[in-house]
């Protein structure tokens, strides 16, 4: 065994298999192992080596799984060929280990979190493992390009009971977030389309594809400003009417009708219908999504399972007017769908049995607690904060007669543990506010911390109460 003689130190910190697999390793690399030699045995090795069986086995079981040695069954562990072996030795570098700075962030009013306490674990779970078994075996392999079948059904259902859609499981397409879905909506529309956008509006937009070629449109309190948008030549026009993001207003009926009979004027327009916070509307009676009204196939509709559900959850889906199928199959018939099909499967059996609509329910009704409370306290403490788009979603807007910038104001709440959000993260297109104006998400702030958190920040900014 002189040729397995390998000086093994118990006094580092690598491991004694890794020294013994190296040893090893090298060796035969070098060629004083030759190719054909039979290794000793697990136990003779551990004899002459004074080291545990377990060690010999861990560094067998890594050659072998190198290539460097076999095991042929009964016979013992022979050194292979490695000529044809497609083996780079290298030398080792240490990589530099980025560390994410820890910001201690006591309050995130976030605009996109969530209520995680009150998420259904238990039934989510069962779900989960009841299609984590060899049953579920066929999902293993790929799905449906578009997304399984079984979810889009559920998907077609709700939309035509919560927001008057008609569709068919054929127009609708599932994929892993909004950031995924609207390059493949951009595609469809044809090269030289001019893309109207809500200034202030959704963030991410312009940096998909469109660069800075968009064209702001204002809004007010009552939404999108249709006659700025007939103004322009612009063709399709992306919307979230049913909580525009981030102001909060509501697209009234009239801007409503107006803007379809902007979209049915020219054959090649279109509506990209972002159904934001759709599901979570807390006066008056819930406004039908455009697509329901739409008798001429101009509207593109696109929603998530990000509030309903959970953000890391990426289920996001568009509906597609029929027009735009053929071009649809056409374009992307090499695509695969990019949400897991376990993840839809437990989705779509978790709307299929009621639980969907029960978790709405019930976060519709914490959000609007929340809500309560929150606007409870700036009308009550802080008066002179003014407040905005509340009629629905998951944050409200707050302007505050300060003197200071929103960045100064940012870095201040910051230094107090607090992450808030200007509103100028999301123009296009400069607007002179008249005061300081943030984003407050309460979503993700527990009920009972809502208080502290704003008395925190108001305290931090030098409002008194």
């Amino acid at each position: 065994m002189d040729m397995l003689m390998f000086e093994l130190n118990k006094n580092t910190t690598k491991p004694l298999y890794e020294q013994l697999y190296i040893g090893i390793k090298n060796a035969i690399l070098s060629q004083q192992i030759e190719v054909g030699t039979k290794l000793p045995s697990k136990k003779k090795l551990a004899e002459f080596l004074n080291i545990s069986q377990t060690t010999i086995e861990v560094s067998y079981a890594q050659l072998i799984a190198e290539g460097f040695i076999v095991s042929k069954p009964r016979i013992g562990y022979f050194v292979e060929d490695i000529n044809e072996l497609p083996y780079i030795e290298t030398e080792q570098v240490e990589l530099p280990v980025e560390h994410a700075e820890n910001q201690n962030i006591q309050f995130d009013f976030h605009p996109g979190k969530v209520d995680t306490d009150s998420f259904p674990f238990p039934l989510w779970r069962k779900y989960a493992k009841n299609l984590y078994d060899l049953p579920s075996k066929e999902l293993l392999q790929n799905g449906e390009p578009q997304g399984e079948y079984t979810l889009r059904t559920e998907i077609a259902k709700y939309l035509y009971q919560s927001r008057g859609i008609v569709c068919k499981p054929e127009q609708i397409v599932i994929g892993s977030g909004t950031e995924q879905l609207l390059p493949m909506i951009l595609r469809l529309l044809e090269n030289d389309s001019n893309f109207a956008l809500e200034n202030p509006g959704y963030s991410a937009i312009p940096r998909i594809q469109l660069q800075n070629k968009a064209i702001p449109i204002p809004v007010d309190e009552d939404g999108l400003i249709v006659d700025e948008l007939e103004k322009t030549n612009a063709n399709v026009v992306y919307i979230t009417p049913s909580h525009q993001f981030p102001t909060g207003a509501v697209l009234s009926a009239t801007r409503r009708t107006q803007l379809m009979h902007w979209a049915a004027k020219l054959e090649n327009r279109y509506i990209i219908e972002d159904d934001y916070d759709s599901e979570f509307r807390y006066t008056g009676k819930p406004i039908p999504a455009l697509q329901g009204m739409d008798q001429n196939d101009k509207v593109i509709y696109l929603s998530t399972f990000t509030k309903s559900l959970m953000p890391s959850l990426r289920v996001a889906y568009f509906v597609l007017p029929s027009p735009l199928l053929k071009k649809y199959k056409e374009t992307f018939n090499y695509y695969s769908a990019t949400v897991p099909r376990f993840d839809q499967h437990i989705v779509a059996r978790f709307m299929r049995d009621g639980h969907f609509s029960k978790h709405l329910n019930r976060m519709r009704k914490i959000y609007r607690k929340k809500l309560d409370k929150l606007t409870h306290i700036f009308h009550t403490d802080y008066p002179e904060v003014i407040i905005t788009g509340d009629q629905a979603g998951m944050h409200i807007l707050i302007s505050l007669p300060l003197q200071k910038s929103e960045k100064e104001l940012q870095t201040i709440a910051a230094e107090s543990s607090i992450a808030i959000y200007p509103v100028t993260d999301y123009l296009l297109k400069p607007i002179e506010y008249k005061y300081p104006t943030f984003l407050l998400g309460f979503g993700g702030i527990p009920f009972e911390k809502i208080e502290e958190g704003i008395h925190q920040l108001m305290q931090c900014w030098g409002i008194a109460r």
